[in-house]
């Protein structure tokens, strides 16, 4: 008996945040997101983050003869399912949570009624739960990445969740030899 990772899960998640600063606003100069923080519980067959983030938006107003930055603070709560590839042999569970890429702005436009932002922020997790198992030690004379059997999660404002197949993993792995770092986003397999 021993304690290992027994389950995983990833989400990668896009959405569309609308904010409406005091001054109704002439172009946007900068946008940026800090100050994340976030929290994990398991719930069945998930795991719950909850957490929050600053979105910083630097703008001109007062037909470009002013600055200011607007600032406001963004909950929200991602739930990640879990992939087990052993069932834990106790219920004491540690949840550890990774992050892939933290709240990131990608796209910053004034709306068309000209009052407000639209920010679209990405960000990626990873969810591990560390359990007390029973393993198998195999001795391999070279190395060799150990694969995990599930699909990546990801979800964009519109509510729906898109599936991508991470299987070929020899096939990945080749083609991202090949590309180099072209990918900023791409992650290895595990």
């Amino acid at each position: 008996m021993t304690k290992a990772v027994v389950a995983k899960g990833k989400k990668r998640t896009e959405c569309n945040e609308t904010l409406k600063p005091p001054n109704c606003p002439t172009s946007i100069l900068g946008c940026w997101v800090i100050n994340h923080t976030h929290h994990a519980k398991k719930v069945g067959k998930y795991v719950e983050v909850t957490g929050k983030f600053d979105i910083n938006v630097w703008y001109s107003h007062s037909n470009h003869c002013k600055t200011s930055v607007f600032t406001e603070t963004i909950p929200y709560k991602d739930r990640i399912r879990l992939h087990y590839r052993d069932e834990p042999t106790s219920r004491q569970e540690e949840i550890i949570v990774n992050v892939v890429q933290h709240p990131n702005c990608t796209e910053a436009v004034i709306s068309k009624c000209g009052e407000k932002f639209i920010i679209s922020v990405e960000r990626e997790l990873i969810a591990e739960v560390v359990g007390e198992t029973k393993v198998c030690v195999t001795v391999h004379p070279c190395t060799f990445e150990e694969e995990w059997p599930f699909d990546d999660e990801s979800s964009s404002s519109d509510g729906h969740d898109h599936h991508h197949d991470h299987h070929d993993h020899g096939h990945k792995e080749h083609a991202h030899k090949e590309q180099g770092h072209k990918h900023g986003r791409e992650s290895s397999s595990f």
